[in-house]
C-alpha cells in the first residue's frame, strides 16, 4: 500500500508510492558527462567573466588571470542587481519592490572535467570557505535579508554551463521555503524546547535505517518524508543556526563528508544531474536555538507534474530506507 508521511519540520505530507517502488538502480537518469573542452569558466578565459570578487591563488598570481584554484565572480546575467535602493510599493492589494540583490558564481576548479566529487578534500574545503566568506561580506549590506547558495549540476538540473560551479543569490526578503522552515522549527522549539533538526540527527543516528554517512561533525541522512528519490540532508551534529559561523576545520569535515556522499551517489545512480541548496539562518534576526543550517541534495531522477503542482503532494517511488541502504553499501 502507498504511505503518506509528514515532514516533522514544515508539516508537508508526501506520498511514498510503494506500488510504484523500484530498485534504486532503476531510477537512474541520463548521466552527466562533460562534453566540451573549454568554456568561459576555464583557466585562461578570465577576461570573459566579470572581474573576480574573490579567488584562491596559491602562487600569488595577479587577479583576473590564470593561476587560480577557485574564483568567485558576479553573474554576467544576474537574477537580481546589486545597484539601487529597495523601494517597496503597492498596486492595490499587490506588492512590489526593486529587484535589488547580488548574484555571484563560485567557479569551483579550473578543470572543466572536475567536480566536487573528484576534487581533493582541501580543494572542496577552500570552496566552502569561499562561500562562507562571501556570506560574511555580503552580510554587511543592510539591504539583504537572506543569502542562498545552490548548485545546478547537469542540464536536467538547470545548469547552463557544464564547468563545475555553484551560485549565490542575496535577496532583500526571506525565501518562502526558508520561512516555512523557520516557522516550523519555532513551533517545535516552543513545544519541546529542543531543535527539531538536533532531534532528527539524534534519532536517525541511533536508528540508522535512514543514516547514510557520519563523521567529522556531520551526518548525511535520507529524510523521513523525502519529496523526491534519494533526497539527502547533510547536517552538522553540533547545533548551529548560521553556516557562516563555521570555522575552517568544521568546513573541512563537511568537505570530506560531502565529497564521499557525492561519490556514493554517482556510483549508485550513475552520475546523475542534481541540485543542492544550503539553508541557513536569515542575516538580520538569527533564530538561535530553534534553527539548524543544513545542505539539501536532490538528484534529478523524476519529473514534478500536474498532481504535485496542483496539490503540493510529492510522489516518491523510492522509500528513503531503500535509498539510504543503497548509498551505505560498499563499492564493488
Amino acid at each position: 500500500m502507498p504511505e503518506l508521511r509528514k515532514d516533522p519540520v514544515v508539516g508537508r505530507w508526501v506520498i511514498i508510492s510503494t506500488e510504484r517502488a523500484r530498485r534504486p538502480s532503476d531510477v537512474a537518469g541520463e548521466p552527466v558527462r562533460p562534453t566540451g573542452q573549454h568554456c568561459v569558466f576555464c583557466e585562461g578565459d578570465e577576461a570573459r567573466t566579470p572581474p573576480e570578487v574573490l579567488a584562491g591563488r596559491p602562487g600569488g598570481s595577479p587577479a583576473n588571470g590564470p593561476g587560480w584554484a577557485y574564483r568567485v565572480v558576479p553573474n554576467k546575467f544576474p537574477a537580481l542587481r546589486i545597484e539601487g535602493d529597495i523601494e517597496p510599493a503597492g498596486e492595490g492589494l499587490f506588492d512590489r519592490m526593486n529587484g535589488v540583490g547580488a548574484h555571484e558564481v563560485v567557479i569551483e576548479t579550473p578543470r572543466h572535467d572536475g567536480s566536487l566529487a573528484t576534487l581533493p578534500q582541501e580543494a572542496v574545503t577552500d570552496v566552502l570557505v569561499a562561500c562562507r566568506d562571501r556570506i560574511l561580506d555580503l552580510k554587511k549590506d543592510p539591504r539583504f535579508e537572506y543569502i542562498l547558495i545552490f548548485k545546478n549540476h547537469g542540464e536536467a538540473a538547470g545548469a547552463s554551463l557544464e564547468h563545475p560551479h555553484s551560485q549565490l543569490i542575496a535577496t532583500p526578503i526571506i525565501p518562502i521555503m526558508v520561512a516555512e522552515e523557520l516557522s516550523g522549527a519555532a513551533r517545535y522549539f516552543e513545544m519541546k524546547e529542543r531543535c527539531v533538526w538536533c532531534d532528527i540527527v539524534r534519532q536517525e543516528s541511533r536508528a540508522r535505517r535512514r543514516l547514510v554517512l557520519q563523521g567529522d561533525g556531520f551526518v548525511a541522512l535520507a529524510p523521513f518524508a523525502p519529496r523526491l528519490p534519494f533526497e539527502t540532508w547533510i547536517l552538522p551534529t553540533r547545533h548551529r543556526a548560521s553556516f557562516e559561523e563555521a570555522g575552517v576545520e568544521e568546513l573541512r569535515g563537511l568537505a570530506g563528508l560531502l565529497g564521499e556522499f557525492l561519490r556514493r551517489m554517482n556510483r549508485v545512480l550513475h552520475d546523475p544531474p542534481y541540485n543542492f541548496m544550503l539553508h541557513t539562518a536569515p542575516l538580520r534576526e538569527p533564530p538561535g536555538e530553534s534553527y539548524h543550517w543544513h545542505l539539501e541534495v536532490i538528484p534529478k531522477l523524476t519529473k514534478v507534474a500536474g498532481f504535485e503542482w496542483g496539490s503540493g503532494f510529492y510522489i516518491n517511488p523510492v522509500p528513503p530506507e531503500d535509498a539510504a541502504e543503497a548509498l551505505r553499501a560498499p563499492s564493488g
